[in-house]
């Protein structure tokens, strides 16, 4: 009798240190198993995926093994864990369709960590890729947790994806202004920017005759990371240059004809 009571005890005290000693391995390990696949040139985003996948499935492990310690039948455990498995998925699909497009994300990689993309009803820069959501930090330095099936599930636009962008901007000018002399002065400030690409050539025209205003596009293509800088820049320096040259920018207006009723 107390011989095996000694052995249960033996038994316990073993099945606490691989549970125990097990999880503390496998969380102390897994931030060097990422390190060790990026410094393998791996992307770092499938890295995360991959490292998130590996010590999820040692816990698992972990727990069997201490199980197995403890005598019970993890053969039948496993049958247990699978029929209850299949009740939990039933009832977490919206989780098991984020894991799943976890998976189509790092298969097709629409993105990766560090791109600035709108997807998922936000947009920030992509800092890192979960198994079931992806981590982004918008403009203003929030934390934004996507569900991954609500990126998959809809239009992704990525804005770093491109090498160049393009600029569009619409200038009115009063149809009392002369339109050459305002076409030469946009084409004089692109000019003399010289974050402006000259390949593909910037556009400068008539795009419309407004109520208020004859509207000029202006269309220069710029790169990628120079896009919001230069947006912000010519702006600005149009504005200014236009009022130097006595182009005017009006206010929207609307003439108003009074008939004298005798």
């Amino acid at each position: 009798m107390g011989a095996s009571i000694s052995a249960l005890l033996i038994n316990i005290v073993v099945a606490a240190v691989i549970l125990f000693g097990g999880t503390w391995l496998a969380n102390k390990a897994r931030p060097h198993v990422r390190g060790m696949l990026v410094n393998r040139n791996l992307d770092p985003m499938l890295a995360t995926f991959i490292t998130s996948i590996a010590h999820i499935t040692a816990i698992i492990f972990i727990i069997i093994a201490a199980l197995s310690e403890l005598g019970i039948q993890t053969t039948s455990l496993i049958a247990i864990v699978g029929a209850a498995g299949l009740a939990v998925a039933l009832s977490l699909q919206s989780s098991l369709s984020s894991f799943a497009a976890g998976v189509m994300i790092i298969a097709f990689r629409p993105f990766k960590v560090g791109d600035y993309i709108e997807a998922g009803g936000t947009a920030g820069i992509v800092e890192e890729i979960q198994i079931f959501s992806t981590r982004m930090r918008t403009g203003d330095n929030k934390a934004v947790i996507v569900p991954n099936s609500g990126i998959i599930n809809g239009n992704i636009i990525n804005y770093s994806d491109k090498d160049t962008r393009r600029v569009d901007m619409v200038f009115g000018i009063s149809y009392n202004d002369d339109i050459g002399m305002a076409k030469k002065i946009l084409d004089d400030v692109l000019k003399q920017d010289e974050r402006i690409l000259e390949d593909p050539e910037p556009t400068i025209a008539v795009s419309q005759l407004g109520d208020s205003s004859v509207n000029l596009i202006v269309r220069p293509w710029v790169k990628t990371d120079d896009y919001w800088a230069v947006l912000w820049d010519l702006t600005e320096t149009i504005k200014l240059r236009f009022d130097k040259e006595g182009i005017n920018i009006p206010y929207p207006q609307r003439d108003v004809h009074l008939h004298q009723v005798a």
